[in-house]
């Protein structure tokens, strides 16, 4: 889903080598080496992680190994190469227990599986000897080509008549086409930096919602669109009357301020980038 934006949003002064598996895994020492020897990349973007975040609490080792193994294996050959590495991480790694949005600095306690695999691939490239890299954590993401909450929200629109959603975690949805610029920002902006500002970055779309309300605009947005929806109902619920095996965090809104300042750009609402995701699918 990512990497799809990242290949779309290239301009015209990239070549891009479009890595996957079967042929291509990054949890596969030998293999990254090989591959990456070949290529002799500037920039390595990885947008692979295990993502199945309730699958994860019974399957922590091959999740370790896709977003904690993969993304050590990725940083040791960029060093080698002298590649810049943009790792892709998440706001799973704070515990959800703030009020005010997520700075880059403040302490890390994942709730979950997926949240302390993720940590675990950011602590791998920061403890790896990379200099050059960018980890942004993003929440909430949606856009073409992967499973998302958008569409599975206009799925059970069409299937349903009432709709049960989330009302008491709050967090800001992002578009994958809005993360792909900003990943390609950084990378423009770096170079030209007198101090390159490699390190740890937060994006995602401006302010913030409930699932729940994001439930709301997607159905209003799909009803625009003249989609044949059988939903009558959204009902806001809690966290303890939807249960499921990963904990979440109840508050994951981040400060983009960091991000802003670097690469002096702005960063869309999250109402407006939901409605070019509708446009583009229409």
């Amino acid at each position: 889903m990512l990497a799809s934006a990242v290949r779309d949003c290239a301009g015209a002064g990239w070549d891009i080598y479009e890595l996957d598996l079967p042929e291509f895994d990054m949890t596969d020492s030998s293999r990254v080496d090989e591959v990456l020897e070949l290529i002799g990349p500037e920039v390595i973007v990885n947008c692979a992680a295990y993502t199945n975040v309730d699958a994860a609490e019974t399957d922590e080792s091959l999740a370790m190994r896709v977003n904690g193994d993969g993304p050590a294996n990725l940083a040791h050959a960029a060093k080698r190469l002298g590649a810049t590495l943009v790792h892709i991480s998440t706001d799973y790694v704070f515990d959800g227990l703030k009020t005010v949005p997520y700075l880059e600095e403040d302490p890390v306690a994942p709730q979950s599986v997926y949240g302390r695999t993720k940590l675990a691939g950011e602590r791998a490239i920061l403890e790896s000897g990379l200099e050059k890299f960018f980890i942004l954590r993003t929440s909430w993401l949606y856009g073409p080509g992967g499973k998302n909450f958008v569409e599975v929200i206009i799925r059970l629109a069409t299937e349903r008549e009432e709709l049960r959603i989330i009302a008491d975690q709050i967090g800001s949805p992002t578009y994958t086409v809005d993360l792909a610029e900003a990943i390609f920002n950084l990378l423009t902006t770096a170079p030209r930096a007198a101090s390159p500002p490699h390190g740890i970055y937060h994006f995602s779309n401006e302010g913030q919602c409930s699932w729940y309300e994001f439930a709301e605009e997607i159905v209003s947005l799909a009803k625009e669109q003249g989609a044949q929806l059988k939903v009558q109902k959204i009902l806001s619920i809690k966290t303890e009357e939807y249960p499921l095996p990963a904990q979440r965090p109840t508050y994951s809104v981040f400060s983009k301020a960091k991000y802003k300042a670097a690469a002096g750009a702005t960063i869309p609402e999250w109402r407006e980038s939901l409605q070019r995701y509708f446009s583009a699918r229409a």
